[in-house]
């Protein structure tokens, strides 16, 4: 098209200025995909959406349609953000996007970035584990991801959450537990995401002590656990199961573990000595 042309279609009000360059062929306001689009057309050069951008394409998260577009370039572009969009220069480009359409960020540096955003590093664990126990993305990727970027802050509680990943960690319940209730208070490691038969059927327990009088399992039940009568029922049929077995179990949920972390160990505490346990309880800063 000729300049004239163009010139004609933007002052007749069809075609709209949308960024330096950019034109919106149609009127109304851009979708969220045009407003994504608009962004790797301004910038000049290789460029990749990344961040929430990126999260909200791979579906980690749903994107803010208000805030700005995330874009990611090579480290020595020139490119410059403007209203709307940010840029983030990264030495490791053509390592960490993927080649399609749009161009973006991997999901495992996508994590990784959304990580060290994160307000602190007990943030950036939680939001690392829940996105990646979430989205079935393996420790492994994860683990390569953070060596490749080497992020500037939290690297120690990222590698913390990976190893906590391999474990069997697979929720921000289960984080919590893991460093609260575990780690802060000194109680003996568990088997994560144990298998059991239940109605013919392979389940998994979240937690399972083995002690020297017998076995504790214990449950974390997350504000999903009771969503529909399914859950419950299959819930109500592992708890069966387990007295079949002469299994000691517990149940803790949301309130328990992320509150009353101390009240909480010290219950589990008492029936680990029932059951053999011989170690003590250490106490933790948040211990009264």
């Amino acid at each position: 098209m000729t300049d004239h042309q163009i010139a004609a279609h933007i002052a007749g009000g069809r075609w709209n200025l949308r960024k330096p360059g950019v034109l919106a062929t149609f009127t109304g306001p851009l979708t969220p995909a045009a407003r994504r689009r608009a962004a790797l057309l301004f910038v000049p050069g290789p460029a990749a959406l990344s961040h929430a951008s990126a999260a909200a394409v791979l579906g980690l998260r749903r994107e803010d349609e208000t805030g700005p577009v995330h874009v990611a370039v090579p480290y020595g572009s020139s490119a410059r953000g403007c209203d709307g969009v940010v840029i983030h220069r990264s030495r490791a480009f053509g390592h960490i996007v993927v080649d399609d359409d749009p161009p973006l960020v991997s999901k495992a540096h996508t994590i990784v970035d959304l990580a060290v955003e994160a307000s602190s590093a007990r943030q950036a664990m939680r939001t690392f584990t829940a996105l990646a126990a979430g989205h079935r993305v393996a420790a492994e990727d994860l683990e390569k991801a953070i060596e490749l970027r080497r992020p500037r802050r939290y690297r120690r509680p990222l590698r913390d959450a990976v190893a906590l990943l391999r474990d069997g960690v697979g929720s921000i319940l289960e984080t919590d537990w893991a460093l609260d209730v575990e780690r802060a208070h000194g109680l003996p490691a568990p088997t994560r995401q144990f298998p059991v038969i239940v109605e013919g059927r392979w389940r998994f327990e979240d937690l399972l002590y083995a002690l020297p009088l017998g076995v504790l399992v214990v449950r974390l039940d997350g504000w999903r656990a009771h969503a529909d009568s399914r859950t419950a029922r299959i819930d109500r049929a592992r708890d069966n199961a387990a007295e079949l077995a002469h299994r000691a179990r517990m149940v803790f949920g949301w309130e328990e573990v992320h509150h009353e972390p101390c009240t909480t160990t010290a219950l589990v505490a008492v029936r680990m000595r029932e059951l053999g346990w011989d170690g003590e309880v250490q106490r933790c800063t948040r211990c009264s």
